[in-house]
Order: structure tokens, then sequence, then C-alpha cells
């Protein structure tokens, strides 16, 4: 099973279209012109009685010309009008006859016609105000809460599936909003109006009609209630097929000298092909609910032409011929409203299973937050203190009892084996994850005592993959300053080993480096990274391998670059090669999450069985 529907359909619904205020911008708009547009909707069928009773020279029942011979006092009301157009009716017909009256009628037609569509329009409008506002915001709002939540999580979702929330299933969203705009302002006017014309031209005639709404009603709840698991197993699906997509876009390399063209291309279509039988349930299921309303529409009315003509032809005066053609017409119209009631309850069943997905992410605790009375660390002034600090994954451990300071101005070096808790290490100091025992001091201050924004402010992170961004090499290196400078960047870039490569580019300082900088080379994005460091200009320094991935040419105008970098700061160093961190202050060996050696480079290679030493050696051997 690969989705799991959660709660109640309303509830769902009617929170996410909370994401809509303020209500009053297009419901009060809507309401209006969907009320107006079903009054002349109505209006236009029943004058089509006046306008058979003229072609056919039949006489209107239960109509006396007398009643209508002066024009009554103005009211709100359906009687006024229709008094009225009949004192105008009979007028024009007893001064200038019946062609005259035809195109008097039909006149009225035409306009209600117009009328009826251009209040249709603009409800239109309004619903498509109301859809953009709520796409708008829950997109921003699913969108922030992914920029606020912890690293962990993103280890945990894949990155096509949430691509697919913030699109596919937001779309989905936005077509079941006005389908239920539509099942509770617009669509039961127009029945309601429907239904009084219709109860007007005969009342056992359309009570008869109304035996198939709540059969019908029943049936397609039948048809539909699988449709809110199938919905969100597609798209659950789409998800997956999206990081396949992704992770053979960026992993193209690998598939091909890996010869794994053939497993991605199975793995795709397997997925794929889960993906299109989902579909095609969803789509039958859909489909079948407005068939079946239609079907029954028609039995209707068949079942209406047999009753009602069986009425008139045993000669019964209470429904005349032209009433007879005008109630089929308007019944005909009352399937529009029902088809469509019937549609936007499958789209709100399809938008549960989507609603549910995206209130999963905007549910998702944050865990990493400010305190209420957090401070602003305005300046760092003395050092960082690892005081027994402990952390771990869900039930697995990762560090115990991790002590060490790096004194303000030095240069303090983390080196072991892969999986030793480096890395997490360095995490923790501008709080990706939170320490679980233990705590990270700055300046004599627990750092969850800081802001998150004034603790990251204070800090650099270099990291062994250059994470760059689809735009130009400025603002790459001034990312997040909008008012940067060109000096600055220029500046930053020439610190950096950057300038001279940078110039000879395409456009220089504004050409585009593509999708994760895939126009530069290793080395090239490892030193805009560095400039994009130098450029924020921080006291503290966090360098995870910043150089484990290069060439030795590469390496040496990196590692020159990093040497002007840390000038004159606080740095703390995730160490692959072991020969880049021979002049730190103080070096500390992490093994299996606990430091097991600490001292300078020197002293550390005279331990006869050290780890460091071990590891030196295995290097030089290499």
């Amino acid at each position: 099973m690969r989705f799991y529907p959660s709660t109640n359909l309303m509830k769902v619904y009617f929170r996410l279209l909370t994401y809509a205020r303020p209500y009053h911008q297009f419901v009060i708009p809507f309401f209006l012109f969907s009320l107006l547009g079903s009054f002349f909707s109505v209006f236009q069928f029943t004058l089509l009685i006046p306008l058979l009773d003229i072609l056919f020279k039949d006489t209107p029942p239960a109509v006396a010309p007398a009643t209508y011979a002066s024009l009554p006092a103005f009211s709100l009301s359906a009687k006024y009008f229709i008094h009225v157009f009949y004192h105008y009716f009979y007028l024009i017909k007893d001064t200038k006859g019946p062609v005259s009256v035809l195109y008097y009628v039909t006149g009225i037609i035409v306009a209600t016609v117009i009328l009826s569509n251009f209040f249709r329009y603009f409800a239109q409008r309004s619903v498509q105000t109301a859809r953009t506002f709520l796409v708008k915001k829950l997109r921003e709002a699913m969108f922030e809460k992914i920029n606020y939540l912890h690293i962990g999580y993103f280890t945990k979702e894949r990155k096509g599936d949430l691509i697919q929330r913030i699109n596919g299933d937001v779309y989905e969203i936005e077509g079941a909003a006005s389908s239920s705009l539509d099942i509770i302002f617009k669509e039961p006017f127009a029945l309601i109006g429907f239904f009084i014309a219709l109860f007007a031209i005969s009342t056992p005639l359309t009570l008869f009609t109304l035996v198939i709404i709540p059969i019908s009603g029943l049936i397609i709840a039948i048809v539909t209630r699988n449709l809110r698991k199938d919905a969100g197993e597609g798209q659950a699906s789409l998800g997956q097929l999206l990081t396949i997509i992704d992770e053979t876009l960026m992993g193209m390399r690998i598939v091909r000298s890996f010869n794994a063209t053939k497993y991605i291309l199975k793995r795709f279509r397997d997925e794929n092909d889960f993906y299109r039988r989902m579909s095609l349930r969803i789509f039958n299921r859909r489909e079948l609910a407005p068939a079946f309303s239609e079907v029954s529409g028609v039995m209707v009315v068949a079942g209406i032409m047999i009753y009602g003509g069986t009425m008139i032809l045993q000669g019964g005066r209470d429904l005349s011929g032209s009433q007879f053609v005008a109630f089929i017409s308007i019944f005909s119209q009352v399937l529009r409203p029902v088809k469509s009631m019937v549609g936007a309850f499958a789209s709100i069943q399809r938008a549960q299973a989507a609603g549910d997905r995206i209130l999963a992410v905007i549910d998702t605790p944050v865990e990493i937050t400010d305190k209420p009375d957090a401070v602003e660390l305005k300046e760092f002034a003395s050092e960082i203190e690892f005081r027994n600090v402990g952390f771990q994954y869900g039930e697995r451990p990762v560090l115990q009892d991790i002590s060490f300071k790096v004194p303000k101005g030095r240069m303090v070096a983390l080196v072991g084996g892969s999986g030793g808790g480096k890395s997490t290490t360095a995490d923790l100091i501008p709080r990706f994850y939170d320490v679980k025992e233990g705590g990270i001091f700055i300046d004599g201050r627990d750092i969850r005592d800081y802001t998150l924004e004034s603790l990251r402010q204070q800090m650099g992170i270099v990291t062994q993959e250059s994470i760059l961004f689809n735009d130009t090499i400025f603002n790459n290196i001034a990312f997040g300053k909008p008012d940067a400078t060109e000096a600055d960047v220029v500046r930053a870039a020439q610190i950096a080993n950057a300038h001279e490569f940078i110039m000879q580019t395409e456009n220089g300082y504004q050409t585009n480096i593509g999708d994760r900088g895939v126009r530069l080379s290793g080395g090239q994005k490892q030193r805009i990274s560095i400039a994009r460091a130098v450029f924020k200009n921080p006291p503290i320094l966090i360098l995870d391998e910043a150089t484990s991935a290069l060439d030795t040419e590469s390496e040496r105008l990196v590692q020159d670059a990093l040497g002007k970098l840390m000038k004159g700061r606080t740095t703390l160093v995730i160490a692959h090669r072991l020969s880049t961190i021979r002049e730190a202050d103080e070096i500390i060996v992490i093994q299996e999450g606990r430091i097991v050696e600490r001292g300078h480079h020197k002293g550390l290679l005279e331990l006869e069985k050290g780890v460091y030493r071990n590891l030196t050696m295995m290097q030089q051997l290499a």
C-alpha cells in the first residue's frame, strides 16, 4: 500500500479553503452573479410557454387577459415581473397582432440569454480569483514550511514527491476549489429556480421527476467511494516517477558508466505502468458517475414524456402542449447542474487525497526553532565549546560525550574514518540539528539561546559538494544579498582564486552556470563556493572536506584560496586528506562517535598505535 487516506473529507477540504481568505473578495460577488445568472437562465426557458402559445395559437391556461390590463406597483418578486411581461404581451397582441408579440417574446428571450451568460462570466471570474489566490497561498505555505524544516526531514522524503505535492497536488485542490463553490453557491440556486418553474407548470409531473434524484445520488456515492484512495496512490506514484527522472538526469554519467540504462528504464516503466493503471482506474470511476447521471436523466425524460403525454392525450386541462414542451426543456436543464454537482463531488474526492498529502507537509512540526526569549548573537567574541554532546538519528547513537573547544582565531580539525560522526558534529554548530545531550556554547552561552538567523549569520560553510544555483556567477557569489556591489563580489572572487577563470567565461560575472553549476569544473565550482563564503565575511568557518574531491592542480588552487579565507578566522575543518591540516592548532580524532585522540600533528604521529598515525601512514602508502 502506497497511500493511507487519513481524515474526514469536509474537515480536510474546508481547512484547505481557509488559505483562500479573505472570503468576501470572491464569495459575495460569486453569490450575487450566480444568483442573477440562475434567475435569467430559468426565466429564458419559462418564456417558451408564451412563445409556443403564439406559434400554435393557444391561449395560456389559467391566464386571464383582464388580470394584466394595468401595471402593478413595483416589487422585487417573480410575480411582479410575470405581471409586467403579460401586461405588455396582451397589449402588443391586441394592438399590433401576434407577429409583433413573437418579436417581443423572442427579443426578451435573447436579452435573458445575454444577461444569463453575462452574469455567469463574472461568476467564473470570481471563481478564478479564488482559485489563483488559493493556489498561491497553498504553494507559499508549503514552500515556506519546507524551508524551515530540519535537515533530517529531507533524508527521509523523496525530492520528486515533494515537487509533486507542491505542483500536482495543489493543482488538484485548485480544480476542486471552484467545484466546491459551484456546489455551495451556484448549482443549488439553479436547481431551486428550475424546480420552482417546474412546480409552477405541473406539480404532479415534478413530483414524478424527483424520484430519480436520491436513487442516482446513492448509486453515484457507491461508484466514487474508493476514488480518494486511488487518487492518493496515483499522486504518490507520480511523485516517485519525478524522483526517478530527477535522479537519472543528475546521475546520467553513473547510469552510463555502470551500464545501468536497462535497469533504470525498467524502474521507470514499472512505475509508469502502475501510474497508468491508477490513472485509468480513477478515470473509469470518475466518468462512470456523470455517465450514469445522464442515462438516468434520459430515462426520467422518457418517463415524463409518457406520463405527461398521457395527461394531454386523455384530455386533461391541467397541462397544455406548450407547457409540456416547456416542462421538458426546463427539466433537461436540471440535468446540467446535477451532472456538475456529481463531477464536483468526484473532484473533491480526488482533492482530499491531494489535501492529505499537502497537509502532511504543512503539519510537519518544525523541530529547530527560536526560543521565545532568544537573543541575537551580535558578535563572536571568545570561543565555541562542545560540552558532553550526544546525538542520535532515531534510535541510532551517532555522537557520545563529545567535548572540545575552538578558541577565537584558531583552527581545529576533525579527522577519522567515514561514518564516525565528523560531519554531524559540524552540522550541530549552525543548528541543522539540535543536540540530544549536553550542549554547544558560543561565548559561554548555549547556542539554543540565540536566534537562528543571528547564529548562522556568524558562520560560513564550504562543503565537499559545491551547492550552486542555476543563476549567474555574480548572484551565486552574492547569494542572499540582492544589494551586493560588483566591487565586493570581484574582491571575494580574487581572494578565492576565481577571478581569472570567471573573466574567461562568456559573459564574465553575468555568465549563467547552469543547473548546479554544470558548466563549471569541480575546482571552479569549489572556488565559487569559497568566494561566496569570503563575500559573507563570517568570523566562524566550517570546512567539510572542501578539497577531497579535487584533482591535484585544483586542490592547490582551492587550498590556497582556503588559506586566504581562514586567515584571522575561527575555523572547524573536517579533513579527509590529512596533509591539509598539519598546521591545525588542534586535531581531534573521532571514531564511532567518540573522541579517541587529540593533539597536534607531530604529537599524534608519535603515538605508536594511534589512530591518526595509522590514517596518515595509509594515505602515504596510497
